[in-house]
């Protein structure tokens, strides 16, 4: 068994360069595995790795220059759900492409999973769900408001198109583990929004809180590694990802004439031609070759929240 990690912390780092060897350095001696960013505004990612390891990691990256105050998700996984470690360095850690956003200055009320439902059913209060198309598709809180973005960088410009809609209305909004929130909830306060409030911990905490009986939660929360999507309790969902768009597949996807494991799924299907489908199809031909050795494929890699 392995434990997966997601994590993130917004502070001032004066040199992110410097900070990237000595974290690569210690996830390879302590066989840990997945994706982190770093930039000038701080660090996030996921990672999987023994106990230890994973402890040897969090403990590395608290004592990182303002990051004492690190805050993080855990969950299990029957299988090392990554291919290798990254080290990446970005201009942001989550992008929303506003300059002036700044989680560190003020960010919106917190509500613990425990409150979160009183929270989101009281009739002023308007649920927003600040994450990607392909994750609201496979599971969301009942009642959000889907802003169909491609992109988190897309959220400023639909909520620009679709503000007035909310007019007199408390705002309350999630993500997957909470960065995206640290930044939409900063920039709904800075356009004027009084009331704005954020899932503390986000779904990840939710789903590991709150009793499945008791939950407003609908269907599985994806993640950015290779489990796909978990469900109440952190369990393993029943989620594939299609290799070719990186999009969540369904069951009910996987029976469609337009999937090819690999090669393409009712999503994709008209997104490559017949030339990078042929390359998808040696890709697969590449991991099953591996996965024959009992050695992992190199093209299986983390995804960072986005």
């Amino acid at each position: 068994m392995f434990t997966v990690a997601a994590l993130y912390h917004f502070t001032r780092f004066a040199d992110p360069v410097a900070l990237r060897a000595p974290l690569l350095a210690l996830a390879r001696a302590q066989g840990v595995r997945g994706s982190l960013l770093l930039a000038a505004e701080g660090i996030n990612g996921t990672i999987a790795g023994s106990r230890a390891g994973i402890d040897a990691m969090l403990a590395h990256i608290r004592a990182l220059p303002g990051c004492a105050e690190l805050d993080w998700k855990e969950s299990p996984a029957a299988e090392m759900p990554f291919g290798r470690m990254k080290v990446r360095l970005k201009r942001e850690i989550v992008t929303m492409g506003q300059p002036d956003v700044d989680p560190r200055a003020r960010v919106g009320h917190y509500v613990q999973p425990q409150d979160w439902n009183a929270l989101i059913s009281a009739p002023d209060v308007v649920v927003i769900d600040t994450r990607n198309d392909y994750e609201v598709a496979i599971g969301t809180f009942a009642g959000a408001v889907d802003p169909g973005t491609r992109s988190f960088g897309e959220f400023p410009a639909w909520w620009a198109e679709n503000a007035e809609r909310f007019h007199n209305k408390r705002i309350a909004m999630f993500c997957t583990g909470g960065i995206r929130c640290e930044k939409s909830t900063n920039f709904l306060l800075g356009q004027g929004v009084q009331d704005v409030f954020h899932l503390k911990g986000g779904i990840l905490k939710y789903l590991e809180d709150v009793p499945a009986q008791d939950s407003l939660w609908q269907g599985e929360c994806f993640v950015f590694d290779q489990r796909v999507s978990v469900g109440h309790g952190l369990v393993q969902g029943d989620n594939a990802m299609c290799h070719a768009c990186r999009r969540p597949v369904t069951p009910a996807d996987r029976t469609h004439a337009d999937y090819e494991e690999g090669v393409s799924c009712p999503a994709c299907i008209g997104d490559h031609d017949a030339a990078r489908r042929e390359r998808f199809r040696e890709r697969m031909r590449q991991v099953r070759l591996a996965q024959a050795r009992g050695a992992a494929h190199l093209g299986d890699g983390a995804m960072p929240e986005a």
